[in-house]
């Protein structure tokens, strides 16, 4: 039985286990590295006109650390963490780019699956301004 294929190409197939809120009925995805910007990322539905930008904690120094659920990497088949990418949603605003910590989007490496997990520990802020 071969590895797994890690997937981490600059054009990425993401299928997420259950609808984002809000993003209902979407669940097929394309998620693109944004040229000339490290560790961000769209994320746009495949058959809609959805985009949301996503930053790889890992392009920082965030201190961004979260523990994955069991059942959240059971749902995208995931045995351990070190078989998930994690991003978090970016927004930008007049006043600068705020990041979700507390709702990180976790995708599989091998096989693309995808979930947004929703984080009990409340150290992580739903909207964190970036570079604050």
């Amino acid at each position: 039985m071969s590895a797994p294929t890690d997937r981490t190409t600059a054009t990425l197939d993401v299928e997420f286990a259950s609808p984002m809120p809000g993003l209902a009925p979407h669940t097929s995805f394309t998620l693109e590295q944004i040229d000339g910007a490290e560790g961000l990322h769209a994320l746009r539905a495949r058959n809609a006109d959805v985009r949301l930008f996503l930053l790889d904690p890992r392009s920082g120094d965030y201190g961004y650390e979260p523990s994955i659920p069991a059942d959240v990497r059971s749902e995208i088949g995931a045995a351990d963490e070190s078989e998930i990418r994690v991003f978090v949603v970016a927004n930008p605003s007049a006043d600068g780019v705020y990041i979700n910590l507390r709702a990180p989007i976790l995708i599989h490496t091998g096989s693309g699956r995808a979930a947004q997990a929703i984080l009990e520990d409340q150290r992580y802020p739903i909207r964190a301004l970036l570079g604050a």
